[in-house]
């Protein structure tokens, strides 16, 4: 399969800060791959040197087997971009910022005007193509955002967070527009801090924390090989079970109140544990990438 991208051994640093420290990776043409992190991780540093906003310190970095520190121009014009920020015109109307943007693409005015209908119908904006950006909700600025990232017919789009801060219905909405375009065969690089997003959207992934891959996979993957099938959540643990579990061999964090319990097979322990351990509730339930990405990059805040 071909390679859209293909990252070497990628640092960038900001004077004495590592963002990014000796990243690998490779995306094949039409996967979605995800890459996830808390923040500071340097998932934004990585991807804003993928579409030529930030130049790389040290490593190698290729785009549709073109270097990005010497065919930039080329890269951009194959490949849309959904940053963080929502950076419309807020005076211009929704049609109208689409429009302007597709000047930048040396786009005809008939085709541009022809693209702009289809894709406000695809993220369902038709009816408000007329309205002012400042006068939308932030769920259809997200969306004009990623609208305009597809203006130009892109082989490969970028998308940094695109659905935070969104209500559930606008989420969905835009889980089921990238699903429909990966089926299409578009090549997707994601970064986002919500698991259900990356579960369902992302063919790989790669989890990173400061500046540093810490690992790579399908998702369901990464669940079995490290935590397991199931997760059985004890609160208010009585004395003698960290002991326990130690004794079986069971993985397990400790939180005082609150034991995590990592299982391959939990119906028989779930019983043992629930009898003789359990003052407070105890629930099992089905492992999920959020349990990965919680014992990888630990639970502190990072602010």
């Amino acid at each position: 399969m071909r390679t859209v991208i293909e990252a070497g051994h990628l640092r960038k640093t900001f004077g004495e800060l590592v963002a990014v420290d000796d990243l690998s990776f490779t995306v094949a043409a039409g996967e979605c791959f995800g890459i996830l992190g808390p923040n500071g991780a340097g998932k934004t540093s990585t991807i804003r040197m993928v579409y030529g906003f930030s130049p790389l310190t040290t490593g190698t970095l290729r785009v549709f087997g073109l270097d990005v520190t010497r065919e930039a121009r080329t890269i951009k014009a194959r490949i849309g971009v959904c940053q963080q920020e929502n950076n419309l015109d807020p005076e211009l109307t929704v049609r109208e910022n689409l429009l302007v943007f597709a000047r930048y693409f040396d786009i005809p005015a008939a085709e541009a005007g022809r693209r702009a209908s289809e894709l406000l119908k695809f993220m369902t904006l038709d009816h408000r193509e007329n309205s002012r950006a400042v006068d939308l909700s932030g769920g259809m600025v997200r969306r004009i955002v990623m609208a305009r990232a597809l203006l130009n017919r892109p082989e490969l789009l970028i998308l940094d967070e695109p659905t935070t801060g969104l209500d559930p219905q606008s989420r969905h909405l835009v889980w089921e527009r990238l699903e429909e375009l990966r089926a299409n065969g578009l090549t997707i690089l994601l970064t986002t801090h919500y698991m259900e997003e990356a579960s369902r959207l992302c063919d790989r992934l790669i989890i990173m924390d400061g500046g540093r891959l810490l690992v790579e996979g399908k998702p369901a993957e990464l669940v079995r090989r490290h935590v397991g099938r199931h997760v059985l959540e004890v609160a208010d643990p009585e004395a003698g079970l960290a002991e326990f579990l130690t004794q079986r061999a069971v993985p397990y964090e400790s939180f005082g109140h609150r034991l995590i319990i990592y299982i391959e097979d939990g119906s028989n322990l779930y019983r043992e544990i629930s009898e003789r351990s359990c003052s407070g509730s105890c629930t099992m339930r089905m492992a999920t990438l959020e349990d990965v990405f919680l014992r990888l990059t630990g639970r502190e805040l990072r602010e």
